[in-house]
């Protein structure tokens, strides 16, 4: 035998026992540590082997703190066969660094771009589709119901009627908003919600991923409209000093009748003392006519390294997570939504009306401290809380932050 026959029949043994060695074994690593989404992972994983007996899934679960500096070593390093990160602009380092893998097919084939496609911007980058949705929730306007029934208010739809509601509420002695901004993320909420209504959502991708100045006329526009909240008092005083539950009591007291927040905030409402009947949520209103309505929705993801020893077995993982069933089993133990518009809907009221305004929106923007860097991400919160407080600043705040914009994106 030649030395390079010889070569070529050790070269296909190694590639055979590598093959035999990971086929049917599939390895994911997750931030899943609370006990919560541990359930619901070790419910999926169960159900997942059941339907597929010929793979066996083996799990690492790491903290969430942990995970974040965790990937970026093992995705170069030792890939798992699939990983959990999220949607968007977080995503795209990777993706751009060729360190997720393209699963195009794996949506073709099981029809997820009509079943996912409230999601399937987020997952897109280049025409192609890395990884699947699993989970997400929604935010909105949070309303008292009573006191918009006893002031003769319609939920808002437009902007001209959202103001004009504000108006009504501040005339009769009810601060028409309630926040708090001393951890400063909840002045993300706004600020997202105000560009994607004036923008829209292609817009604000690309203002957090930096190919947008700050100190452009479009994005000045937003803090015009959110003046047109912060000059005549709209939002509670002293919000600086308080974190967002400390914002509930003012709305649990009818001191304050609107909260912009995330579903989560419901049950802290409840346990104010709100009835399921005195709660209303309702569609952040349209400002520019004409742009669709995307939403905000923080989505958690799963992809498949490019590293990956096992992808065929990963993609079978990934469409079975992607499935109406598995969403809707995995949801109802995480208390959030699923992404799948084919799946069971949910119980609870204010999901169920998450469900519906997500399954049918253009798209989801990932929350302006996911969709943005850190450091980009903590200046523009700053810069946010300050003009609430200060909204005559506005000039300064926007060129200060188109400074850190030069640097964050390097």
């Amino acid at each position: 035998m030649t030395a390079f026959k010889r070569f070529g029949a050790i070269a296909a043994a190694a590639y055979l026992f590598s093959s035999a060695a990971f086929a049917g074994e599939i390895t994911i690593n997750s931030d899943h540590s609370d006990p919560v989404p541990k359930k619901a992972m070790e419910e999926l994983i169960a159900d997942f082997q059941k339907a597929h007996p010929d793979i066996t899934v083996k799990w690492n679960n790491f903290d969430h703190e942990g995970y974040k500096s965790a990937i970026r070593n093992f995705l170069t390093a030792d890939a798992p066969d699939v990983a959990a990160w999220y949607a968007g602009n977080r995503m795209e380092p990777f993706v751009k660094a060729g360190l997720f893998e393209d699963v195009t097919d794996v949506w073709t084939k099981n029809g997820l771009d009509d079943q996912l496609k409230s999601a399937a911007p987020s997952m897109t980058i280049d025409g192609k589709k890395w990884g699947v949705p699993y989970t997400y929730y929604q935010w909105g306007i949070y309303y008292r119901k009573d006191i918009f029934a006893e002031k003769g208010i319609q939920p808002p739809k437009t902007w001209a009627e959202f103001l004009a509601a504000c108006k009504t509420l501040k005339d009769a002695g009810i601060t028409p908003i309630t926040i708090g901004t001393k951890a400063l993320w909840p002045t993300g909420g706004w600020f997202d919600y105000l560009n994607l209504r004036v923008n829209g959502y292609e817009f604000h991708m690309e203002l957090t991923s930096g190919k947008v100045p700050y100190t452009d006329p479009r994005v000045k526009a937003v803090f015009e409209k959110w003046a047109e909240l912060v000059t005549p008092g709209y939002f509670i005083a002293n919000h600086a000093a308080i974190d967002w539950q400390d914002a509930i009591p003012q709305m649990v007291q009818g001191k304050a009748a609107m909260y912009l927040m995330g579903n989560f905030a419901v049950a802290t409402m409840k346990s104010g003392g709100l009835k399921d009947e005195q709660i209303g949520f309702l569609q952040f209103p349209e400002i520019t006519p004409g742009i669709p309505f995307s939403e905000e929705a923080p989505t958690d993801t799963f992809h498949i390294p490019s590293g990956a020893k096992n992808k065929e077995d990963a993609k079978t993982f990934l469409a079975y997570l992607a499935s109406p069933e598995a969403q809707s089993k995995m949801n109802a133990t995480l208390g959030q939504l699923p992404v799948n518009n084919k799946a069971e809907k949910p119980a609870d009221p204010f999901l169920q009306a998450g469900f519906e305004m997500l399954s049918n929106a253009h798209a989801l923007a990932q929350f302006y401290d996911r969709d943005a860097p850190a450091d980009m991400a903590k200046a523009g919160m700053e810069g946010f809380q300050e003009f609430m407080v200060k909204p005559d600043k506005i000039d300064q705040i926007l060129a200060r932050l188109e400074k850190v914009r030069a640097r964050a994106y390097k």
